[in-house]
């Protein structure tokens, strides 16, 4: 449960695929149209994604029509009163799945060729590589080699490895590139900034140590998680054949000897025999044994290797303002005081969370949209909580995009939590549910908000 709970918080629907499908549809030359909250009216599906969706086109599959008088990518919009039923926009949609082809083969190439990102929380000097791999496990062969599926994808995951300079490596959440922005058009270009001394050290071996790193720390947990689920849905399958399969064996096997003792008496029956019915038991004790070895092939997972599919620069916003030269500026905070105030305001929620029986842990290195999950030990969902530590008087705080997204995942599980750090050092924990109400725009990275007006929405820890 805790594993669906936090894919649920980082799920891609439907704020992630809203936002995804209303740009992909607009590039082009799509046109979309909010009637109702949540709802939208296509006004137009360009021909190309209408030939796309062709080309995709199967036997189930309904066409990409060329208007749509609603669609939503929320199941609870799909009714709306006095209003058309709206078509729900998921993976599997041909609309969808159009746009999502188009982009790919317009822009996949771009995912091996890289990207320059900006991380605007960083006020340091160091850059960062972060790496995308996809990882496969498949099924064991069938014994005899049957089947076009015999050794089909039982589980595929996107992984993210980031780099440092100094050989660290550290695994990232599922979509890092949601919390930086891209270079503006009045900042140097890519190929400057990696000429600079600080990027020296971005080399084509970065990639196997990518692989190495998520090979010895990433796959492991990812073939763990399989083998659980796999095998435990393996062992149910073993379970019920044997019990229907040695029912009719032991069927066949009472009625052989029933009529077995029949034709010794001089009354056989029609139609049947004891010999048939020992041939079918026969019959059906050689398929439990093929079936059940079926089965434990399928059992033996085979963890395959990560493949590097593309990757990114990040720039910290501290080296990009030192080569802009923008020293009229009022510098950004040293970092290691940001990283000392955001883990001691942490330490204060933890604090907060124990003394409520919660068991929380610190993931705020994991980037996952928020910095710590806590578990009730009698049961019940798991809480997100998202940590702003801030001194008392402060006017605003920052949030990312992700962590935007991630709460309106789960808007019932997450909680913004508030730190205030009084001039006497003491410090005061408040805590915000269903903090925000509307996803950010497609291209912003950050948000600010008024510090006082989520206080008086805010309580004490509960």
């Amino acid at each position: 449960r805790a594993e669906m709970e936090r894919a649920q918080a980082r799920r891609l629907q439907p704020h992630f695929i809203g936002s995804f499908f209303r740009q992909g549809l607009a590039e082009f030359g799509g046109t979309l149209h909010e009637r109702e909250p949540g709802r939208w009216q296509v006004n137009h599906v360009p021909a190309a994604v209408r030939d796309a969706g062709k080309a995709l086109a199967s036997g189930w599959r309904k066409p990409v029509v060329r208007r749509y008088e609603r669609v939503t990518f929320q199941k609870e919009r799909l009714e709306a009163s006095g209003k058309p039923r709206a078509e729900f926009l998921a993976p599997g949609h041909p609309l969808l799945d159009a746009v999502v082809d188009l982009v790919g083969k317009r822009h996949g190439g771009l995912l091996r060729q890289g990207a320059v990102l900006v991380d605007p929380s960083d006020a340091g000097t160091d850059p960062r590589v972060a790496l995308c791999l996809s990882h496969q496990i498949r099924r064991g062969a069938r014994p005899d080699g049957a089947g076009e599926d015999g050794r089909r994808v039982v589980s595929e995951r996107i992984l993210y490895v980031e780099l440092g300079p100094g050989g660290a490596a550290r695994k990232l959440g599922p979509a890092p590139y949601l919390d930086y922005r891209p270079l503006g058009a009045q900042e140097p270009g890519a190929s400057e900034l990696l000429g600079l001394p600080e990027c020296r050290w971005i080399a084509r071996g970065l990639e196997d140590q990518a692989s190495a790193f998520a090979i010895a720390e990433v796959v492991p947990a990812h073939a763990a998680e399989v083998r659980e689920t796999h095998v435990t849905r393996i062992g149910k399958t073993k379970a019920a054949v044997r019990q229907r399969l040695t029912r009719e064996i032991a069927h066949w096997d009472r009625r052989a000897l029933e009529l077995r003792e029949a034709e010794r008496a001089g009354s056989p029956a029609a139609g049947l025999n004891a010999a048939r019915a020992h041939a079918n038991a026969a019959e059906l004790r050689q398929r439990l044994a093929s079936r059940i070895a079926e089965l434990d092939a399928e059992a033996a997972v085979e963890v395959g290797t990560p493949v590097v599919r593309g990757g990114f620069v990040i720039l910290p916003a501290g080296l990009l303002r030192r080569v802009r030269g923008d020293s009229d500026a009022p510098p950004p905070p040293p970092p290691v005081e940001t990283q000392a105030s955001a883990a001691r305001a942490r330490r204060a929620v933890m604090e907060a969370e124990r003394a409520l029986g919660f068991e929380p842990v610190d993931r705020e290195t994991e980037k996952v949209g928020y910095d710590i999950e806590s578990r009730c030990p009698r049961g019940g969902p798991l809480r997100f909580l998202e940590v702003k530590g801030r001194v008392a008087g402060a006017d605003s705080i920052t949030v990312t995009r992700n962590e935007i997204m991630t709460a309106l995942n789960r808007p019932e599980q997450y909680i913004l939590a508030i730190v205030l750090f009084g001039d006497g050092g003491e410090e005061t924990v408040h805590y915000l549910r269903r903090p925000f109400d509307r996803e950010p725009d497609f291209d912003v990275t950050t948000v600010d908000y008024r510090l006082r007006r989520l206080l008086d929405r805010a309580g004490p820890p509960s």
